[in-house]
């Protein structure tokens, strides 16, 4: 079982039917990218649309409200070319095209 530290982060909303999720990736699964967009099924997809922001230790982190009670696919692609997934996502399920997406459960 995962600790509590290494799950994703979540806060949900008060106010809104939402919830705050910060997604990370650390330094040592970013390698050496420049650039780490996050991208998945509550994006459209779209590669270019969520970028992450590097930290000074070197790890990526993005948050984005997404709508609770639901789960998102999703994954990050490294400076344009490469996929990875989430080390520490809730669950993964095939993609049938290169193996599996993260899932987050909101």
């Amino acid at each position: 079982m995962l600790k509590n530290m290494d799950m994703i982060k979540k806060e949900y909303l008060k106010t809104k039917p939402e919830c705050k999720v910060t997604f990370k990736v650390s330094k040592s699964l970013a390698e050496d990218a420049a650039q780490i967009n996050l991208v998945g099924d509550f994006n459209n997809w779209d590669a270019k649309k969520t970028p992450m922001k590097k930290l000074k230790n070197g790890d990526f982190s993005v948050a984005i409200n997404l709508t609770k009670d639901a789960s998102y696919q999703y994954r990050f692609l490294l400076d344009g070319k490469i996929w990875k997934n989430d080390d520490k996502a809730d669950d993964y399920v095939p993609n049938n095209i290169d193996g599996d997406n993260s899932v987050v459960y909101v």
